[in-house]
């Protein structure tokens, strides 16, 4: 994972007052594009749980895997140091990176092993548990806070949306090697 410290910095998600240019870009609020994320991610997993081929479950692992690295390091680099700015969230943030630190644990235990190994269902089933309950604190605690905060998330969704791609790009530069 990339560290904290790189990426574009949140400076610019800091007023609230809307861009009308920026509204009408097509591009989403930071909250949808995470929701978005969340919405896939549980559907790779529902698919995975009604996979029946090694091959299937291999390449939706692999996808699973991929797109909650990516997932989680626009939150670390990006959308969590935004949220620090605002009153009472340093507690819920503080947990939500120790959730992620025990999720890529998982994946990485996923990475290094293949379906039909020892425990690797049930690494999926533990993941799929795992962070199902973290979006859902997610979604009822940390967005609620950052939608009534001044973080203008049509901004930080921008900033995410880029970071997102570069990483996408990354992931598929090394899988073409």
């Amino acid at each position: 994972m990339a560290s904290a410290k790189s990426g574009p910095k949140p400076s610019a998600a800091r007023s609230k007052k809307p861009n009308k240019s920026r509204k009408n870009s097509g591009s989403k609020d930071a909250l949808t594009l995470l929701r978005s994320d969340h919405k896939k991610v549980s559907a790779l997993f529902d698919a995975y749980e009604n996979a029946r081929s090694t091959k299937r479950k291999l390449e939706l692992s692999k996808e699973i895997c991929s797109e909650l690295k990516v997932h989680a390091t626009i939150e670390e680099e990006i959308f969590y140091p935004a949220l620090r700015r605002v009153k009472g969230t340093d507690d819920m943030l503080d947990e939500a990176n120790v959730e992620h630190a025990g999720a890529k644990h998982l994946i990485a235990e996923i990475e290094r092993s293949s379906p039909g190994d020892d425990y690797y269902d049930a690494r999926i089933k533990v993941l799929s548990e795992y962070i199902r309950h973290h979006v859902k604190e997610e979604q009822d605690e940390i967005f609620p806070k950052a939608k009534k905060s001044k973080i203008d998330l049509q901004v930080l969704g921008e900033q995410l949306a880029q970071r997102k791609m570069e990483l996408k790009n990354v992931l598929i530069g090394l899988v073409s090697r």
